[in-house]
């Protein structure tokens, strides 16, 4: 089971990282399109007229999907905004309630979010609305992208919850100690090449 969910996880970051590439794309035909039609206006007197259809739309829709689709994927890599001012004055046992606490409301919000998301995408699928601008496609397939990325964050926090209650360290936090040494350790090496550099 643990290799399943690992895999999802980044499996969700890897359509993440495909859908960041495909907004780079779009944006980068468009650029070229009006690069070209520059060109023309200043060659041929006229542009042609290039343009990549509902470009925009595209775009928007690709940030949804690569914004939720990272959502479980930086949950477990520990790349969530976290205040943990508080907590880490805590001792173990304390702590461990606050983080179940965190973990079962971020829990609550994330299914309460895929279950009415997923009432939305199932009315539009049933009422066939379709998407504003040139392209018009079935509005339901970019809605999707919030119901699957949804499901697997809340996969992934229902994960969380039970290494917490189990009273093992969540991932998440794991991968903030992981963070912090690797910065500790690089600001030392620093300092001691500082140092050796006053020395010389």
């Amino acid at each position: 089971m643990r290799t399943f969910l690992d895999r999802l996880y980044a499996l969700s970051g890897a359509i993440a990282a495909a859908f960041i590439c495909a907004i780079a794309l779009v944006v980068l035909a468009q650029v070229g399109a009006n690069l070209l039609d520059q060109l023309a206006s200043l060659v041929l007197g006229a542009p042609f007229g290039l343009v990549v259809p509902s470009y925009a739309n595209f775009a928007g829709f690709f940030l949804t999907a690569a914004t939720f689709f990272a959502l479980a994927y930086t949950l477990k890599r520990g790349a969530h905004i976290r205040v943990t001012l508080a907590i880490q004055f805590l001792g173990p046992k304390a702590r461990q309630v606050v983080e179940v606490w965190c973990i079962l409301v971020g829990l609550s919000i994330a299914g309460f979010f895929t279950w009415h998301t997923f009432g939305l995408v199932s009315d539009s699928y049933r009422f066939g609305d379709m998407s504003t601008g040139m392209v018009a496609i079935p509005i339901w397939i970019p809605q999707g992208a919030l119901v699957l990325g949804g499901g697997v964050l809340t996969i992934a926090l229902l994960d969380e919850l039970v290494v917490a209650l189990s009273g093992r360290t969540p991932a998440h936090e794991r991968a903030n100690v992981g963070i912090l040494e690797h910065v500790g350790e690089a600001e030392r090496e620093s300092d001691r090449a500082a140092a050796q550099g006053e020395r010389r």
